[in-house]
C-alpha cells in the first residue's frame, strides 16, 4: 500500500496535478456561481503551469539537484559499482528488444565503469512493480544490456527486487556483506543522486558517487545572450515542466524519506 500511495499522492504535488486540482476547484466554484472567487484557483492554475515549463525556472530548480555531486577529477576504484534501475522498459510486443529511457544513461556508464576498471564486480539493483506488466525485472534488462556492451555474466550480481530507492539500498547492502564488499561507486541520474546517497549514507554503506544522465551543464558554458534565446527559454515547453516535474519528485521522495528515518 506504501507504495501505490507513494506514487498516486504526490502526483497532485506536481505541476500538472497540482493545476488539475485548481481547475476543479474553479468549476466548482463557478458551478456555485462565485466567478470572483474562481479567479484566484485560475489565475493559480496559470501561474504555475507558466513558471514550471519555463527554462529558467527549470533549470534553476533541476540544477539545485544535479549540481550537488558533480565528479571532480578522476573517480577512484571500489569494491563494486551499484547501478541503479529505472532505466529500461521490457521487451514487451510490439517492441522487438528491451527499450532504454531517458535514465538509461545510468546502464551506459555503469558498464563505461567497469570496462575502465574502476571495480571488479557490478551490483545491478532494480524491480518491477507487479501492477504493471512486464517480462524481465530491470536488473535482468540491465545485465542483457551490458552483456551486449562486452561485460561478463560473470561480473554481474543481480538484485530483482526493489521497487523504490530504500530498498535499492536495503537489498543491495544484502549482497555486500554476502560478497564482503566494502566500498562502492553508485550509479544513478545526477537528479536522484542527493535522494540516494542520503538513503546509502543513512545506512551505513560507504558509496563514492558516480552520477551521471545530466539534463543540465554547468552555468557559463550555456549562455542565453541572445533575444531569440532569451525569449524562448522564457516560453512554455512541455520539456521543461517535466523536467521541473521530476525535480520535485525527487524533493518530495526526499521530504519523505526523511520523514521516515530513512534519510
Amino acid at each position: 500500500m506504501f507504495l501505490f500511495l507513494s506514487k498516486l499522492l504526490p502526483i497532485f504535488l506536481y505541476p500538472l496535478g497540482l493545476s488539475c486540482v485548481l481547475l476543479i476547484l474553479t468549476l466548482i466554484l463557478l458551478w456555485k456561481k462565485r466567478s470572483r472567487l474562481a479567479l484566484i484557483p485560475v489565475t493559480l492554475t496559470f501561474l504555475i503551469l507558466f513558471l514550471s515549463s519555463s527554462a529558467w525556472i527549470s533549470d534553476a530548480i533541476v540544477e539545485s539537484l544535479e549540481f550537488q555531486y558533480i565528479t571532480q577529477g578522476e573517480l577512484p576504484t571500489a569494491d563494486a559499482i551499484v547501478v541503479l534501475g529505472g532505466a529500461t522498459e521490457s521487451a514487451l510486443p510490439p517492441r522487438p528488444w528491451i527499450e532504454i529511457r531517458e535514465e538509461g544513461d545510468r546502464v551506459l556508464y555503469g558498464a563505461k565503469l567497469y570496462r575502465d576498471k574502476k571495480a571488479p564486480k557490478l551490483i545491478l539493483s532494480g524491480g518491477r512493480v507487479d501492477w504493471r506488466p512486464s517480462s524481465s525485472s530491470e536488473a535482468e534488462d540491465m545485465a542483457i544490456l551490458m552483456e551486449t556492451m562486452g561485460v561478463q555474466r560473470s561480473a554481474m550480481l543481480l538484485e530483482p527486487r526493489s521497487l523504490n530507492t530504500r530498498e535499492n539500498a536495503v537489498n543491495s547492502l544484502e549482497i555486500m556483506k554476502a560478497q564482503k564488499i566494502q566500498k562502492i561507486l553508485l550509479v544513478t541520474s545526477a537528479m536522484h543522486m542527493p535522494r540516494s546517497m542520503m538513503i546509502f549514507k543513512k545506512l551505513g554503506i560507504d558509496a563514492i558517487p558516480a552520477p551521471t544522465d545530466y539534463t543540465s551543464i554547468q552555468l557559463g558554458q550555456a549562455t542565453r545572450s541572445s533575444l531569440e534565446a532569451t525569449i524562448l527559454d522564457t516560453l512554455p515547453d512541455a520539456d521543461q515542466l517535466r523536467r521541473t516535474s521530476r525535480a520535485m519528485k525527487e524533493y518530495v521522495g526526499i521530504l519523505v524519506y526523511r520523514l521516515r528515518g530513512w534519510a
